[in-house]
């Protein structure tokens, strides 16, 4: 499969195809009406046999039915799910497929945690049972590519004047996700008066590590205060100067608090719990890799239980605060009296229901960033969005909170910034970027999700079997260098002695859960991948290269790059690329690994520019009177990636700044 790409042009001439001969009434099912019904004699038929498709609205994009009907029962469901969720929507769909069989009908129960999906799959399937029944038009349905312009993903402020209700609260909080939370339970401790709606069904999944400067619990293993200046210049550098400086102070100086917040949380809520401080070697590329500042501390962590931070935070709004999240509940627009932002404009997503929601003291945008808005990824990422396989986002993050600032008159980040993990494990001959479905939607291809030994900075070859730069980097580097390459994606070629290797490979962050884990239990991993052929296993590098399908000229060079890569790690010297000797590695014990590889989306952090107390600027860099912002709605912080070096940083400045934001909005800011 290959990216699909469809101009306007061919649009319109698919388009016109169909009208005519629709026209001449060889469309199969595509009348105005469906046939009636033909009875065999002395019984009723239910349904006009044949198959009939539908789509309806999901979680995420379009939702897609076919059902196949005789005279009197349904005889098969198809869903196309393409849209939604890998690990949500998609992984629903067996579940709804047997319900509607087993039903003989759309009424069925929604399947936990994928309610939106659900509601999608019965919808089409209900309309899909009416067209079998005459009592609708056939629904006509044609993947096309939507066409975007340099605005398009902006679109236009809406003018909403049926308002059904008003609410009346302090402060707003729109978003029920890491940052929101910690602002809720923040605001619930401090006797603020306030809300907070969410545009989906559920809270968003917990972030488990967050990055603090100089927390009491990394003082107390002994670790030095972190060295502040050469941070700063670290940050300089990595951003090419474009980063402000004075939102790493408020990281810097409020961390620390921000923690011990947290701590005391789990203290009253989960007593027993303990949190692990990565300190030490533990938190540094080996020494060999000189020349750059790292984060002396990286992530804090108490652990998966039964309990997250974010169930913690939601105890704490709902029942000591008594404030019930309003989930179903989506921003629609800022409303402003002169230059101050005086509440929101929000809508009930399942009555259609327009609310007022006015915030004496502020609102705050913690709706996250864009990566599930194609047009927004497309428009303001297109390098991202070019190599990304996999997208590993929230799918409640489409840009409300960006848009809506654009649209009172903030500023925006010019640059992107997307967080993109060199995780994205993709099918053979398959591109990176968006592929277009059945139904029109724009998605990455990979359902995969984090394939984590593809952080590894083993031998790396495009698709002419061709080593093309240094593989040891950030996460999001290895991404960049395949925008150059064939289908923007690359193959990570290893040997059995790899677990060996990540052992002195080193990587930190997440990317050390390999090294971390078992030799057994990533064989059984890949073990997995192979099956559904994604991923390769030979006895030799020739039987590899067959495996992974090159042929003539690419073959040969690909056997020439294994025997240079092998003389490379015998010389301890890579003349080549210029990788650290400690990240080599020989290509010489069988069996031998393959996978194709593209990037991995988690966020996107191009948000509303703010100053140093999480306050929305305005186009003038002057602060808007009641606006305020965190995590991925909010610009400045990281600009052209993600810091990988710094793990833990994004969520760490995620909970400092909306704790800031509650401070500042409510006059509690010492």
């Amino acid at each position: 499969m290959s990216k699909k790409e469809l101009s306007r042009r061919d649009f319109l001439k698919g388009a016109a195809g169909a009208a005519g001969i629709a026209a001449l009434g060889v469309l199969a099912g595509c009348s105005d009406k469906a046939p009636e019904a033909t009875a065999t004699p002395g019984e009723k038929s239910l349904y006009v046999p044949g198959e009939y498709k539908a789509t309806a609205k999901g979680a995420v994009g379009t939702v897609m039915v076919a059902m196949t009907f005789s005279e009197s029962a349904i005889t098969d469901v198809v869903l196309n799910l393409d849209a939604e969720t890998e690990n949500i929507g998609q992984a629903a769909g067996e579940e709804l497929k047997a319900a509607l069989m087993a039903k003989q009908g759309a009424e069925i129960d929604a399947v936990a945690g994928a309610t939106l999906t659900s509601k999608a799959v019965m919808e089409a399937a209900n309309k899909c049972i009416q067209q079998a029944k005459g009592e609708i038009p056939v629904e006509v349905i044609g993947g096309t590519a939507a066409e975007t312009g340099p605005a398009n993903w902006l679109g236009v402020e809406p003018e909403i004047s049926d308002i059904a209700e008003t609410w009346n609260t302090d402060f707003l909080i729109v978003g029920a996700g890491n940052g929101g939370l910690c602002a809720g339970a923040y605001a619930a401790k401090n006797g603020v008066k306030f809300r907070i709606i969410e545009k989906g069904t559920a809270t968003a999944r917990v972030r488990g590590w967050y990055g603090v400067c100089d927390s009491e619990d990394a003082l107390a293993l002994g670790e030095k205060p972190m060295d502040r200046a050469a941070m700063r210049n670290e940050l300089k550098r990595f951003s090419s100067g474009k980063t402000n400086l004075k939102l790493w102070d408020t990281w810097f100086n409020e961390s620390a608090a921000m923690h011990k917040f947290v701590k005391d949380c789990y203290a009253q809520y989960l007593p027993d719990a303990k949190v692990t401080v990565t300190v030490g070697d533990e938190a540094h590329w080996p020494d060999e890799d000189t020349g750059r500042y790292f984060f002396p501390v990286e992530e804090h962590f108490w652990g998966f239980g039964e309990m997250g931070r974010n169930d913690i935070f939601r105890k704490i709004i709902e029942e000591e605060a008594g404030v019930p999240i309003d989930f179903n509940t989506t921003l629609v627009k800022l409303e402003k009296t002169g230059n101050k932002v005086t509440g929101v404009i929000a809508q009930n997503t399942e009555s259609g229901k327009y609310i007022r929601i006015n915030a004496s003291k502020g609102v705050l945008l913690a709706c996250g960033g864009y990566p599930y808005n194609p047009d927004m990824m497309e428009q303001l990422d297109p390098q991202g969005t070019a190599v990304t396989a996999n997208n590993n986002g929230w799918p409640t993050d489409t840009g409300d909170g960006i848009k809506a600032g654009v649209w009172a008159g903030a500023a925006m980040q010019a640059e992107a910034a997307p967080m993109l993990f060199d995780r994205g494990i993709i099918a053979p001959g398959v591109d990176a970027g968006y592929h277009v479905t059945e139904t029109g939607d724009r998605v990455f291809p990979s359902p995969e999700g984090q394939f984590n030994i593809g952080s590894q900075p083993f031998l790396k070859v495009n698709r002419h079997g061709v080593r093309f730069t240094n593989e040891s980097g950030t996460y999001d580097m290895m991404s960049y260098a395949a925008y150059n390459q064939p289908g923007g994606v690359y193959a990570i070629v290893f040997d059995d002695n790899f677990f060996d290797d990540v052992q002195r490979f080193h990587t930190i962050g997440c990317s050390a859960g390999t090294r971390n884990g078992s030799k057994e239990r990533t064989v059984e991993m890949l073990e997995g991948q192979i099956q559904k052929g994604n991923a390769f296993k030979a006895d030799t590098l020739e039987e590899l290269a067959d495996k992974m399908g090159f042929t003539g000229v690419d073959k040969e060079n690909f056997l020439a790059t294994c025997a240079r890569y092998n003389e490379l790690y015998e010389n301890q010297e890579d003349v080549d690329f210029g990788k650290p000797t400690y990240r080599l590695s020989a290509l010489k014990q069988g069996p031998f690994y393959s996978f194709w590889m593209g990037a991995c989306l988690l966020t996107t952090e191009q948000g509303l520019l703010c100053d140093e107390k999480a306050r929305v600027l305005n186009a003038d860099r002057e602060p808007m009177e009641g606006l305020y912002v965190c995590g991925d709605n909010a610009g400045g912080f990281f600009v052209n990636n993600y810091p990988c070096l710094m793990a833990g940083i994004a969520m760490g400045r995620n909970m400092t700044f909306a704790i800031k934001a509650v401070k500042v909005a409510t006059g509690k800011d010492d």
